[in-house]
C-alpha cells in the first residue's frame, strides 16, 4: 500500500492569515482536487495531518471543521475518489501538545494507527513546521510552493532530503509517473 500525507490549508486550500474558519471561506487551489483524485485513483492511501489551532482559539467549532471537510469529499466525489482519513491538531500553541507540528506527534499517530513504518512515505506541506514534523517522524518532506511555500523556501533551513515541487498537482504527476 502507498501512503501520502497532505498537510490542508495552504496544500490543498487556499491559506488566510485570518483562518479558515467556514466552508465557504475553503476554497481549493487550483488542481489539488484533481491531483488528489489522480493519487487515488494511482492507489494511494491519502491522509490529511493539520493544525486547527482555529479549534483551540475558538474562531470556529467543531461542526464547521467537519463542514469543511465534507466540503473536501464532496469535491472529489464525482471523480470517484475520498480522503481517506483526516488526522488534526486542535490545539492552541500555547496548550504544549506533542500533536502539534512541528512536533511529530499527528505523524506518529498515523504510523501507530495504519502499522506502517515512515520510510518511503511522502509528507506535503507548505510550511516549515509541516516539513519538520515529518522528518522527525521519519517520513520524506516534501515542499510545495503554493499557501507559504514560497517564503518557507526562501527562509531556508528545510530538513534535510526535503524534496520540493511548483505545487500538488504537479508533485502527484510526478508521482504517478515515477511509479506506473
Amino acid at each position: 500500500m502507498k501512503f501520502i500525507i497532505l498537510d490542508r490549508d495552504g496544500v490543498i486550500n487556499h491559506e488566510s492569515a485570518e483562518f479558515v474558519k467556514t466552508a465557504e471561506e475553503w476554497i481549493p487551489l487550483p488542481g489539488s482536487i484533481e491531483a488528489i483524485a489522480n493519487l487515488y485513483h494511482a492507489k494511494y492511501k491519502i491522509i490529511v495531518a493539520t493544525n486547527q489551532s482555529g479549534l483551540g482559539r475558538g474562531l470556529f467549532d467543531i461542526h464547521a471543521l467537519h463542514a469543511m471537510h465534507k466540503k473536501l469529499q464532496n469535491l472529489l466525489k464525482p471523480l470517484g475518489a475520498a480522503i481517506d482519513a483526516f488526522f488534526i491538531c486542535p490545539h492552541a500553541p500555547d496548550e504544549n501538545c506533542t500533536c502539534r507540528k512541528p512536533l511529530p506527534g499527528m505523524f506518529n499517530e498515523i504510523k501507530r494507527r495504519y502499522n506502517i513504518e515512515s520510510n518511503g512515505i511522502i509528507a506535503v506541506g507548505d510550511s516549515l513546521r509541516d516539513l519538520q514534523a515529518s522528518a522527525a517522524a521519519g517520513f520524506t518532506p516534501h515542499l510545495v510552493l503554493t499557501g507559504n511555500g514560497e517564503k518557507t523556501l526562501a527562509n531556508g533551513g528545510l530538513p534535510e532530503h526535503t524534496k520540493i515541487s511548483k505545487d500538488l498537482f504537479t508533485l502527484a504527476t510526478e508521482l504517478i509517473g515515477e511509479n506506473s
